[in-house]
């Protein structure tokens, strides 16, 4: 048996709402009492109600502009998932009219930033996906969104301070947690311990914090971890600085790299015939070398490429078929061992 298909004005009826306050809520726009908004969505979700989509377009004759703002795949193999995601929602919504572009900024430059999200953000998109990296220039790109009305939803990391339509990504927090109790188990009792960030970044913290947590809530003594941050712009200096690290501080028996780099720790460590455990970010192909040789012992999986395809998502689902967008979406923390890494490629 067919099932009815239900228009704005039977979902009114349902509800007992005006046409109006169907539309408002089906769009996300304006205001809605929150019994009303109760009773639509009561309805919606019983109806399954769904609009088409290519006749919603092709009567409306509209095409929709996103724009992604991320860190160049081609200077930081980290975001070249982010990109695929992109190419694959760009695949995938293309016949309904949606356009998306790509603007590129170098991950260790400000300045690039800031010139790549004004160049974005002349061009006026429907929305706009942002992956920030540095705090105070993001800040600024928020609040112009919010000025010229544009829609605005992040991955990767977070940003306190506003209540942004949409983020896609990992409590950072839960995931320092997560890197705490890994290496927990990879030590004993009294062992140092380090949390390492490697061009260190805002959202670095947040992951720091969860790890200390985790140990100070078993009664850890916060003296037996220790802080480190290493810039790895010039590979000679970085080795100098991991190996004075490592022979002031003989006590430290596991690492906890807060970002994507756990690999270049790994291989100074097996220049210097060093033995240390090892836990951190990311299924670069230079960490799962390091995964599979034991020189890590943890990699901890952010999945990139889901977070840059669900913003597209998400955002241009809200286009075609006026569905709302969720204000969050935390992804699972998948913990990577040598054994299982071969199922995520």
């Amino acid at each position: 048996m067919t099932k009815k298909k239900y228009t704005i004005k039977d979902i009114a009826q349902l509800a007992g709402v005006s046409k109006g306050t169907v539309d408002r809520v089906l769009h996300n726009r304006g205001k809605v009492s929150k019994t009303s908004l109760e009773r639509v969505e009561k309805v919606l979700k019983e109806t399954e109600y769904c609009p088409n989509p290519m006749a919603r377009n092709l009567k409306k004759n509209m095409e929709y502009r996103v724009c992604v703002l991320f860190p160049d795949y081609n200077l930081d193999p980290y975001w070249t998932p982010a990109h695929k995601g992109i190419e694959v929602a760009l695949s995938e919504f293309r016949p309904f009219g949606i356009t998306v572009e790509e603007y590129l900024y170098d991950p260790m430059n400000k300045c690039s930033f800031a010139k790549k999200s004004e160049e974005v953000l002349k061009t006026r998109p429907d929305a706009l996906v942002m992956a920030p990296l540095f705090h105070s220039e993001s800040i600024v790109v928020v609040r112009t969104c919010k000025e010229l009305m544009i829609r605005l939803a992040l991955f990767n990391n977070y940003i306190d301070e506003f209540d942004t339509e949409n983020f896609i990504g990992q409590d950072l927090y839960q995931t320092g947690q997560v890197g705490g109790g890994l290496i927990d188990k990879l030590t004993q009792n009294g062992a140092g311990i380090a949390v390492v960030h490697i061009n260190e970044e805002w959202h670095m913290v947040q992951k720091e914090l969860g790890f200390k947590d985790y140990f100070r809530k078993k009664g850890i003594k916060p003296e037996r971890i220790i802080t480190w941050n290493f810039d790895s712009s010039d590979c000679q200096i970085f080795k100098k600085e991991v190996n004075y690290f490592i022979e002031n501080n003989p006590s430290v028996k596991a690492i906890f790299v807060t970002n994507s780099k756990a690999f270049l720790l790994a291989d100074v460590l097996a220049e210097l015939n060093r033995e240390i455990r090892i836990v951190g970010y990311d299924l670069l192909e230079q960490n799962v070398k390091h995964l599979q040789n034991g020189r890590i012992d943890f990699l901890l999986h952010q999945n990139p490429q889901r977070q840059a395809y669900l913003s597209v998502r998400y955002l241009t689902e809200h286009f075609l078929y006026g569905k709302r967008i969720p204000s969050s979406r935390m992804l699972p923390i998948d913990i990577i061992t040598s054994e299982n890494s071969v199922f995520y490629f």
